[in-house]
């Protein structure tokens, strides 16, 4: 899997339905590192959902499962899901919140709730090598509309864009350096550097498939964008961005149906 908030939103909603002990989610979690670190964004979530203010703390995955369960206990539509924002892709966000703003600035995070009433945003970011800080923010009503791409159309978006992507990488092929290494054992690397991140045992096969689809596409989308320091001219690098830019689209709402799916594949909880 190709990120913490991905690994927690899959994970978690498979404990709520029964499928999954909290041990297993915790390892799940920790395996994008060993220290995880947990904050409330304010007093007032702190108080609410008995979290770490105003400095975080070392508590851990189970910390987060326990705010999980609150939020699912007092709402029985609650439920996790992704998102993964982007500049310009603002899909499944409360406008205006600060949560929202948090998930553009790390691309990521978790919301947890019913559409259209109160719950939590969860953002996972990068504290340094070994540690990941997991902020909550509490979110007055979820969006009532999510627009969720369904699985046909995430699979052929996908197809589309593993060709393109390909053509993408190829067309760029001179601006790389010959000190980065070969194309093909960069995009090979990236892959391998997620792969011992898991899913939940009985994940539907199609999800897998578009999941690793998805991640495929990623890696060859990085290694393609890895030219722009090297390109010859800003227009040149303007062109390579608009090329690349809804691939990158194509990626996100991939995973974001994927990972709606299989959440609601696991309702209602156990």
């Amino acid at each position: 899997m190709s990120c913490p908030s991905i690994t927690f939103t899959l994970w978690s909603a498979s404990w709520l339905a029964g499928a999954t002990s909290p041990d297993d989610v915790i390892d799940a979690v920790r395996a994008w590192a060993p220290m995880h670190l947990i904050v409330a964004a304010d007093a007032a979530v702190a108080l609410r959902w008995d979290l770490p203010w105003p400095d975080p703390t070392d508590a851990g995955p189970v910390t987060l499962l326990q705010a999980v369960r609150a939020v699912t206990t007092s709402d029985n539509e609650a439920a996790p899901s992704l998102v993964l924002p982007a500049a310009g892709d603002v899909r499944g966000l409360p406008v205006g919140s600060a949560f929202a703003t948090a998930a553009l600035d790390a691309g990521q995070g978790v919301l947890v709730g019913a559409p259209g009433n109160p719950g939590i945003g969860i953002v996972p970011t990068v504290e340094g090598p070994d540690v990941l800080r997991w902020k909550v923010f509490g979110v007055p009503a979820l969006p009532l509309h999510t627009e969720h791409t369904g699985l046909g159309e995430a699979e052929f978006a996908l197809r589309e864009a593993v060709r393109d992507a390909a053509a993408a990488l190829s067309s760029l092929r001179g601006g790389f350096s010959a000190a980065a290494g070969d194309p093909r054992s960069r995009i090979a690397g990236a892959l391998a550097d997620i792969a011992h991140h898991t899913t939940p045992d009985g994940t539907p096969a199609r999800v897998l498939r578009i999941l690793d689809t998805a991640d495929q596409v990623a890696a060859i989308l990085t290694v393609a964008g890895e030219s722009s320091g090297r390109a010859q001219t800003a227009t040149g690098a303007a062109l390579r961005d608009d090329t690349l830019r809804p691939l990158w689209a194509a990626v996100r709402g991939a995973r974001t149906a994927a990972v709606a799916a299989c959440v609601r594949s696991g309702q209602p909880r156990a």
